[in-house]
């Protein structure tokens, strides 16, 4: 068994203080292409995993606003 370092996770720049945040785990994505996602209100709950690919196009959609106002 390998021991696996904890993910150092980044909140959204676009968060602001309300609690209501996206943390994502950016250091992972060179080794493992994989983007580890979470909520900052639940840190020890469950973590997305999307691939780079997938993480971007999210981040595509959000910015140009494809998903509608909060």
């Amino acid at each position: 068994m390998t021991d696996t370092p904890s993910p150092l996770w980044t909140k959204s720049s676009y968060s602001g203080s309300g609690g209501s945040c996206v943390e994502w785990a950016p250091a992972q994505v060179p080794t493992t292409g994989i983007v580890p996602v979470r909520d900052s209100k639940n840190p020890g709950g469950p973590v997305l995993h999307a691939s780079s690919t997938a993480f971007a196009t999210f981040v595509a959609g959000v910015k140009s606003g494809d998903f509608g106002a909060a």
